[in-house]
């Protein structure tokens, strides 16, 4: 194998995520759950969740 397929095999190859883009991931993922997390709990969610669930409660079947 020629020097250059071999230089362009290590370019291209892709055998896993390096430790700076676990690190990104990780930060990228906790930064999501505190966004989804403040979402979740507020006011207006649980205003319209208890709504939701109240009218699913009283419902006359």
């Amino acid at each position: 194998m020629g020097l250059r397929a071999r230089l362009v095999q290590v370019v291209v190859a892709e055998d896993g995520m390096s430790t700076a883009e676990y690190a990104i991931g990780t930060i990228a993922a906790a930064a999501f759950g505190a966004v989804l997390y403040g979402v979740v709990t507020g006011d207006s969610i649980v205003n319209a969740l208890t709504s939701i669930i109240d009218r699913a409660l009283n419902t006359g079947v």
